[in-house]
């Protein structure tokens, strides 16, 4: 029987040991292959169209090209490659950039070695990863409108169970797939769960996008977040 497909990893760092830990790391998972190295966001550039890898692990900060322009660079060109970032940073300065450039998710680099596993798996599935602490970084700077704030949430009571206005033009069963695409979902998962086709997702997804325009999944997370779709415990 054939042997199954690695996920092919072109990972990035400026620092040689730490790349050099994340491919060992990465080793020992059977189903993932670090297939090339960059050491700055240009040779990341030049080895995408060079290696066609599956998947980027990338860090943000970086000399000569960092990651946020190098992803810009990699979505201009491959809109679908999943660009996944392993950064030690977790303030908004670092985090919001990128994901507005165009990266899939974003893990710190204190996390487990299993968390980077999984999200490196999620990555290629089509899933948005956000480690907890850059999802509450995110969802602090978006604000949570006048229905949101733990004052007013906890004395309203009942009132801010409020919909959000920016929920008008979605349908109930928008509604339904977008919180589900917010919370991981692929689109398999999603018609799975709510008994539907996966091309009957695929065109909920498509109309969520024109209605909001928005135009990939972070945003999509985002806004579920930023409109109390989803909750972040």
């Amino acid at each position: 029987m054939e042997a199954e497909r690695k996920i092919r990893v072109l990972l990035v760092d400026d620092h040689a040991i730490l790349r050099e830990g994340i491919r060992s790391l990465l080793s020992q998972a059977g189903d993932i292959e670090v297939v090339g190295e960059a050491a700055d966001g240009q040779e990341a550039v030049e080895k995408v169209r060079l290696l066609r890898p599956d998947v980027v692990l990338m860090d943000v900060a970086m000399p000569r090209m960092n990651g946020i322009e190098a992803t810009r660079a990699i979505r201009a060109e491959h809109p679908d490659l999943p660009i996944l970032i392993l950064s030690m940073h977790d303030s908004e300065e670092y985090i919001l950039p990128i994901l507005k450039a165009g990266a899939s998710g974003y893990v710190l680099k204190r996390a487990a070695a299993s968390e980077l596993v999984s999200a490196l798996r999620a990555a290629v599935q089509g899933h948005t990863i956000l480690h907890p602490e850059v999802a509450k970084r995110v969802m602090e700077s978006l604000g949570r409108g006048p229905a949101a704030p733990a004052g007013e949430k906890a004395a309203g009571g009942p009132p801010a169970q409020a919909e959000h206005p920016d929920l008008a033009p979605l349908t109930e069963r928008e509604r339904e797939v977008l919180t589900l695409i917010a919370q991981g979902l692929t689109n398999q998962e999603i018609a799975q769960k709510l008994f539907i086709s996966i091309k009957t997702v695929q065109a909920h997804r498509a109309n969520i996008m024109e209605k909001l325009d928005l135009h990939d999944a972070v945003e999509l997370t985002k806004f579920a977040i930023r409109t109390g779709l989803v909750r972040l415990e």
